[in-house]
């Protein structure tokens, strides 16, 4: 037996009112690839933290290698071997490749030497990188290289990294987990987190299920079912989402010729878009982040304002009514950035109900706000979309990620819009709240609404859309039938692909 490179025990750590993580235990090997599985809210966050030296333990010990471990942040982390690549970027936009690896750097070499290596090292991995480029100017799987690089520059024995897919067309994420493969080969550990469980099964050896902050089991991926892994993190049998044939009606929403410059200088301008949605449709559009994702959501929202005879509503023309208006119309929409701009941080679960809901909810008498009827209107959103908080009151910002996206989509669909736009609506969400996540737009679709879902996740969007349509640079492929068609050849227009006639029935 291997003796073991990272080795967890009675691990615990706790907050007001939540136990994160409860006596954990936990064992990985040099070049062993580990998948740390379970719900949002379940403690792989907190876990990880405390590997990389971001959280102190309240109790239980660590050892690296067979010796005591007790980072007391993430540089001394790092200094012990320990490399994390974050589910969010840290990286400075206007800053070149190789400014912003040397600012992760505790002594970083001369900009030509350290320009060399990045060439050397990003080329050995498989992940081709020019050190000299921008970093606004990269796609979403370029600046996922960046971090990686600037990772393994360090030469790590253990590489956290926490959904690493998110992002990535189908053929990055091969070119990636080739990448992960040979750092395994090398005896480079890797803890795996991701809510994407055919993707553990491919890669992963071992697999350890979080539930409630206590390990729940353990189990070798790839001899076992997604689903089976699945049911092990919730504790119960998962239902299926269903959805029978659209009983479509009349055009909901018009978009037409839409072309409209992007607000920020590494954004994406829209061009020449044209699309309908009918009523009882989900119009799913697919595309790696940074091809014009945000700038449509924000047009579509009223955020972002478009010439005259671009975007009409019913048959009514939009150019002139803002986000206010279109969400008393019923037009709402939900955006990819639930902090911050779906979700005010310091505001309790309460006010950021307000914030949507004051219209629609009927929240405001004579402009004096209900607090009462926006508690309960909280209240129902915790309850239908299983949000994992203590009440109301608490603040979005403490809750997990995925919890904070539940709330963000109940909150939006229990206003019962005529149209929703959301963007990735299950994105850092297990398996369990997905599946919820979706059948609740599959029923806002068969309840007459018309859905539009803007996602990375080709396997969500071929799940519930009625049609489908790639979004590259910018520019919208027409809308086509998702019956029949073939998932490498949407990640092929995904990736740029353009001019690709889709063959189907």
């Amino acid at each position: 037996m291997t003796a073991p490179l990272l080795d967890l025990s009675g691990v615990t750590k706790a907050y007001p009112g939540v136990v994160a993580n409860d006596s954990v235990h936990l064992t990985i090997a040099p070049g062993e690839i580990h998948a740390l599985l379970g719900e949002n809210g379940a403690g792989k966050s907190t876990l990880v933290k405390m590997i990389y030296g971001l959280v102190k333990p309240d109790a239980g010990t660590m050892q690296m290698h067979g010796a005591a471990y007790a980072p007391t942040d993430p540089r001394a982390a790092r200094a012990a071997g320990v490399g994390m690549v974050f589910q969010h970027f840290s990286l400075f936009d206007a800053l070149s490749v190789a400014e912003n690896i040397a600012l992760g750097m505790e002594a970083p070499p001369p900009m030509r030497t350290l320009a060399a290596r990045i060439r050397e090292v990003s080329e050995t991995y498989g992940l081709p990188l020019a050190p000299d480029r921008i970093v606004g100017d990269l796609s979403a799987g370029e600046r996922q290289r960046v971090e990686i690089i600037r990772c393994l520059l360090q030469d790590p024995k253990l590489l956290i990294m926490d959904e690493p897919t998110s992002v990535l067309t189908p053929q990055e994420v091969d070119i990636l987990f080739q990448t992960l493969r040979k750092l395994s080969g090398e005896g480079t550990a890797i803890l795996y987190i991701s809510h994407k469980l055919e993707e553990i099964r491919a890669l992963c050896d071992e697999a350890t299920i979080l539930r409630s902050g206590k390990v729940v089991g353990d189990c070798v991926p790839r001899e076992t079912s997604a689903r089976d892994m699945a049911e092990m993190m919730v504790g119960a049998i998962l239902a299926v989402p269903k959805r029978g044939a659209p009983a479509l009606g009349a055009v909901k929403l018009a978009v037409s010729g839409l072309s409209v410059p992007s607000p920020s200088a590494f954004g994406m301008a829209l061009k020449e878009i044209s699309f309908e949605v009918q009523a009882g449709e989900v119009l799913g559009i697919g595309g790696v982040a940074g091809n014009g994702q945000d700038e449509l959501l924000a047009v579509l929202s009223g955020e972002l304002r478009s010439d005259p005879g671009m975007v009409a509503f019913d048959g009514l023309e939009l150019h002139k009514a803002g986000p206010e208006t279109r969400r008393a119309m019923g037009l709402l929409a939900a955006p990819e950035e639930r902090l911050g701009h779906a979700a005010a941080p310091n505001m309790s679960l309460t006010e950021n109900a307000m914030l949507t809901g004051v219209a629609r909810e009927g929240l405001a008498t004579r402009g004096m706000l209900n607090w009462a009827k926006t508690r309960s209107f909280a209240e129902r959103i915790i309850k239908d979309f299983d949000v994992r908080t203590p009440g109301p009151e608490n603040a979005a910002r403490s809750l997990s990620g995925g919890n904070l996206q539940k709330f963000v989509i109940g909150r939006e669909v229990l206003q019962r819009p005529e149209v929703l736009v959301v963007n990735q609506p299950t994105w850092g969400v297990d398996a369990s709240a997905a599946a919820a996540i979706r059948q609740s737009l599959m029923d806002l679709a068969a309840g007459g609404a018309a859905v539009i879902v803007i996602s990375q996740d080709l396997d969500e969007l071929m799940e519930i859309s009625d049609r489908f349509a790639a979004l590259n640079e910018g520019r919208l492929s027409p809308p086509v039938s998702t019956q029949g068609l073939d998932v490498e050849q949407i990640g092929l227009m995904l990736g740029g692909a353009h001019g690709m006639e889709v063959a189907h029935v």
